[in-house]
């Protein structure tokens, strides 16, 4: 599966959709008497940010067969999501708890999804040669096989189509220990999994954690880290990477750096100083990704993705709700926040 040509069409995602609840201007649970609610999800925030870049962008799940699903289902066309493939099945919706932290207390999350509509989807609910027909990109996370064995599978036949169709796969590999319950090897699937793709979003954290090495965050390990990734799973192609320095909850400093195969590439460091919300940043970043490897060369995607980032971080909810020419502005040195009139 190699994507030497650049492609534009339709990006497909495929994983769970959430409701979050979260109590208003920076309380803890404890001492909220109401709670905002948004939809997202990690693969839904993507297919958010990318709709509004302007691309077609169609999103893959389960939602519950009642109000809470007509809601999210709702939420997702408001942003632009073809949700023609998302099925209404009798299984509660997922959700999760958010505290956003502040200055030294960290934001705290609580989530309730292992038992949801999303953990009971199946592999014959899809119908992936339909659904990748007029596709060119497919994106997914290592959140959606963590959540069941059911939702693996339900991957690992999208991948097959996607491999034979040669359309270009991004892998955010997202480990999460906490959500592998069913008695399978985290680390292995998600190696398996990201042997049938093209291009891997994460860095030495997620390297080390799927070929259990030991690189170090140095450039020159992570040149090295990247170089042995490709070595063990020959269809990656290239290695996007963010890396966050956080000061505090409300103060973050990001930049990106990217191993092509032949070439070192980053970009500058962008800070925020007054973190609105950093939920789905890293969606965000995985968003400008997709959206460059449609448009710019790999130095420009990767500025983007990062300019892209740094605006989440700015935006209330899960998706990025920014346009290009906002994420254009912010790469080109605009960060003046001057009121546009």
């Amino acid at each position: 599966m190699k994507s030497s040509k650049r492609k534009t069409g339709k990006v497909v995602t495929f994983g769970e959709v959430l409701m979050r609840l979260s109590p208003s201007e920076n309380r803890k649970l404890q001492q909220a008497q109401q709670m905002d609610f948004f939809f997202g999800g990690t693969e839904m925030n993507v297919a958010a940010s990318l709709a509004k870049f302007g691309l077609k962008t169609q999103h893959i799940s389960n939602v519950s067969d009642d109000l809470v699903g007509d809601a999210a289902i709702a939420a997702m066309r408001q942003v632009g999501i073809d949700v023609s493939a998302i099925h209404r099945v009798d299984h509660p919706l997922g959700l999760y708890f958010l505290e956003v932290g502040s200055s030294a207390r960290s934001s705290k999350i609580a989530y309730n999804r292992l038992h949801g509509a999303f953990a009971n989807i199946s592999p014959e609910q899809v119908n992936w040669e339909e659904i990748l027909e007029n596709c060119t990109h497919f994106h997914w996370t290592g959140i959606t096989p963590a959540i069941s064995e059911s939702a693996y599978m339900t991957l690992k036949e999208g991948l097959k189509v996607a491999s034979k169709n040669g359309i270009i796969v991004t892998a955010d590999p997202a480990y999460r220990s906490n959500l592998w319950k069913y008695g399978k090897n985290g680390h292995k699937i998600l190696k398996e999994l990201i042997s049938s793709s093209t291009i891997f979003i994460g860095g030495v954290n997620e390297i080390n954690e799927i070929l259990g090495t030991d690189f170090t965050y140095s450039k020159d390990d992570f040149i090295k880290a990247s170089k042995k990734l490709m070595e063990e799973c020959p269809s990656i192609e290239k290695v996007f990477d963010k890396v966050r320095t956080g000061l505090s909850a409300s103060w973050q400093k990001i930049y990106g750096q990217a191993w092509t195969g032949t070439e070192y590439l980053s970009t500058g460091e962008l800070e925020i100083t007054s973190v609105v919300d950093r939920i789905g940043t890293g969606d965000a970043y995985a968003a400008g990704i997709l959206y460059g490897l449609q448009h710019f060369d790999d130095q420009k995607t990767l500025d983007f993705a990062n300019a892209a980032c740094a605006l989440k971080h700015t935006i209330l909810g899960d998706a990025n709700l920014v346009r290009v020419e906002e994420v254009l502005e912010v790469m080109e040195g605009n960060t003046g926040g001057r009121i546009k009139r």
